[in-house]
């Protein structure tokens, strides 16, 4: 006997339908109160689909990740990162995203559904520069739909709870993993002392 959910009927009838409070807080735009949780949020996760698969990138900023341009339109400033460009390639072929947004002691997130492009408009990339440098573009997105989700999985994880933070010096460090990635051909020491003052050099 197979386990496996393969159709919409059965998993129907394993979750009931959702409650008031889960669809009359979908919005096709950005009311007042969503607006208060964009401003105050530095960092979201991207997601975004191409011809080679799916993508989820982190993006943050120093205040917050992502600018109000009006009701219906986001901005969010591309900064300096590996140069892999896997979510812009993703957006210039396919300009549907998803995007989920965590507040800093908030349990709350928000997640916001729509499309994008990608721009290069001056008057943008200078509205977006910082530490007086520009964005090298600037991915603009219409809102199709934004909601909040409850607090339980950030409560069950305990992202903010002091006590349950990891000690980094228990974790393989970039550099470790670059030198077993390569065959040694990293020098993973050398990788991971550099990093500091590469990234405060590069960060913006």
């Amino acid at each position: 006997m197979s386990h496996r959910i393969e159709t919409i009927e059965q998993l129907e009838q394993i979750y009931t339908d959702p409650g008031a409070a889960s669809t009359v807080k979908v919005s096709d735009r950005i009311t007042p109160l969503y607006r208060r949780l964009i401003e105050a949020s530095p960092f979201c996760a991207l997601a975004t689909s191409g011809p080679e698969g799916l993508d989820c990138s982190p993006r943050g900023d120093a205040e917050q990740c992502l600018v109000i341009q009006d009701e219906k339109t986001l901005l969010m400033p591309d900064r300096r990162g590996n140069n892999r460009v896997d979510s812009l390639r993703n957006i210039v072929r396919d300009p549907r995203i998803a995007l989920m947004m965590l507040i800093p002691g908030s349990g709350s997130t928000l997640r916001i559904n729509g499309t994008a492009h990608l721009s290069t408009d001056p008057d943008l990339l200078a509205q977006l520069t910082t530490q007086n440098k520009q964005p090298r573009c600037v991915i603009q997105i219409t809102v199709s739909e934004i909601y909040f989700q409850c607090a339980r999985a950030v409560l069950r994880a305990g992202l903010w709870d002091n006590e349950k933070h990891v000690d980094p010096a228990s974790l393989p460090t970039p550099g470790q993993i670059l030198q077993e990635m390569s065959a040694g051909n990293v020098n993973g020491k050398a990788y991971d002392d550099e990093w500091p003052g590469r990234a405060a050099k590069t960060m913006w």
